[in-house]
């Protein structure tokens, strides 16, 4: 019963977090009109978001390291604190004598600490508590709570700023985060008081900090560097050299440590493993191949089908909804047929979606089998593939770690897929703006009265568009097969139990 208290409150604590990741997406209108920021420069929200990301890439590796030494609950408490001060940062932003943006990126910042701690550390709290069978089990219920969240977080936001209109707005929202976060860490530290789930004598005995502070800040320069600031006028960060040469060498000096170190961050025989690569290699590719339904899908139904921006943002529903529903069905069945199987099926599933969805037509949301349209269903599709590919893979690292190393284990897992999701954002958007203007060309118009031209020239720019947005869907079907292959390569066909 304290092992279901313990993993609940965990999850609880994560899916608040993961509501706040995507939250901004609908408050950053308002979050902008109150700092005095122009709409029409939608550009000068960036550091909102990247400062999020940031945050959260730069905690992941460290705060998992760090779970390992000093325990999950003790490291879990300090996340959820850090994430309910960031959160009143957040609030206060241009209020009083606290400055506007520089304050309210600072804000996401701190965010972005605790609640990208709370990833690894949640995930190796269940790996800790539960073993075998259980224990896949547990991690997709982890992880569907986390992606549950996700798929929540811009209604979730919606909805309570609206209701709250009264009473601050946006900043209501931040300002629920706090007693959320209390009660979830208190709850969690009172519930393990006498049942910390990591066995005596199997913590790791220090953190390589230096090397970890390295590790962390290439990283964070690597998030500046590849999220597109200004996607509407160029494919790049306007700081992409300055920040992706300072991450190239921050990497490589902590490359250089790791080979020199004793007992270095990331242990060597883990880096040497053939599933670990695997596992690294396919989670990257898949964050790139999830960007393409997160990014081109809403974009498709503004540009191509004509939908309104709500109805856009629907239209990603069946797929956000399979994601988390197939997490907690991908760990139980990875409990009974392998990690290999279950990965390599959920994210080939995912694959025959979007060559599916390679092939639409600017009628396709006409098309229906019985009572459901076809594009929802292949949505649906591929979703729950990349929700059964969560658990498996998250198991298979844990599988080659012993318990002082879960926490480290499972952040360069989720951090191996959300440096993929940046990778895949910038080069969509380098590669769409390519193609988009090489397929467009100059568009001769000759018809006579003006209205006609107008119309045939956005009937040209619509079918550009859905040329690009097909071969993206094509692009992203094979990334998800070639994952499939990986895995199916790089992992053993029996699933091997985690170490004690």
């Amino acid at each position: 019963m304290r092992k279901s208290v313990l993993l609940a409150l965990a999850g609880a604590g994560l899916f608040v977090a993961a509501l706040d990741a995507y939250v901004v997406v609908t408050l950053l209108p308002a979050m902008m009109g109150d700092l005095g920021l122009s709409i029409e420069r939608f550009e000068q929200a960036t550091p909102i978001v990247t400062g999020f990301l940031a945050g959260y890439v730069v905690a992941m590796p460290l705060l998992g390291a760090y779970s390992d030494v000093r325990g999950r609950i003790p490291i879990y408490a300090a996340c959820v604190a850090a994430f309910a001060f960031g959160s009143i940062i957040t609030a206060t932003s241009g209020l009083w004598m606290f400055a506007g943006l520089p304050w309210l990126v600072a804000g996401r910042f701190v965010q972005g600490l605790g609640g990208g701690g709370l990833v690894p550390v949640s995930l190796a709290l269940a790996a800790d508590l539960y073993r075998d069978r259980s224990r896949t089990f547990a991690l997709g219920a982890v992880a569907g709570l986390q992606e549950a969240g996700s798929v929540l977080g811009p209604v979730y936001g919606a909805t309570l700023a609206a209701a709250a209109a009264m009473t601050g707005g946006w900043r209501f929202v931040f300002w629920l985060n706090v007693p959320l976060a209390a009660i979830c860490g208190a709850g969690l530290v009172a519930s393990g008081r006498t049942a910390e789930p990591a066995a005596p004598g199997v913590r790791r005995s220090f953190v390589d900090w230096p090397g970890a502070a390295l590790l962390g800040a290439g990283l964070g320069a690597l998030v500046l560097a590849l999220y597109p600031d200004d996607p509407e006028h160029r494919a790049i960060n306007a700081l992409f050299l300055p920040a992706f040469a300072g991450a190239v060498i921050l990497l490589a000096a902590y490359a250089w440590r790791q080979s020199r170190n004793l007992e270095p961050l990331i242990p060597r025989e883990l880096l040497r493993t053939r599933a670990f690569a695997g596992v690294a290699t396919a989670n990257v590719l898949i964050g790139a191949a999830l960007m393409v339904a997160l990014v081109d899908v809403p974009l498709l139904g503004r540009l191509v089908f004509n939908l309104d921006q709500l109805a856009s943002g629907l239209l990603l529903t069946q797929f956000l909804v399979g994601v988390p529903v197939g997490a907690v069905v991908g760990g139980r069945l990875a409990g009974r047929f392998g990690d290999r199987a279950t990965g390599a099926m959920g994210i080939a599933l995912s694959g025959l979606a979007f060559l599916q969805m390679s092939g639409w037509s600017s009628s396709e949301l006409s098309l229906r089998i019985g009572p459901l349209r076809q594009a929802d269903i292949a949505l649906a599709i591929c979703g729950l593939g990349f929700g059964f590919v969560i658990a498996p893979l998250t198991s298979a690292v844990l599988a080659l770690t012993r318990a002082q190393s879960h926490g480290l284990a499972t952040s360069l897992v989720v951090l191996a897929r959300t440096v993929g999701m940046l990778i895949g954002l910038s080069a969509l958007t380098a590669f769409g703006l390519y193609r988009f203007h090489q397929i467009l060309g100059t568009p001769v118009l000759t018809d006579p009265d003006i209205g006609d031209r107008v119309k045939h020239l956005e009937r040209l720019v619509a079918a550009a568009f859905l040329q690009e947005y097909r071969e993206i869907f094509l692009i992203a079907a094979a990334m998800c097969l070639l994952t499939a292959a990986v895995i199916a390569f790089a992992l053993r066909p029996p699933r091997t139990s985690g170490g004690t």
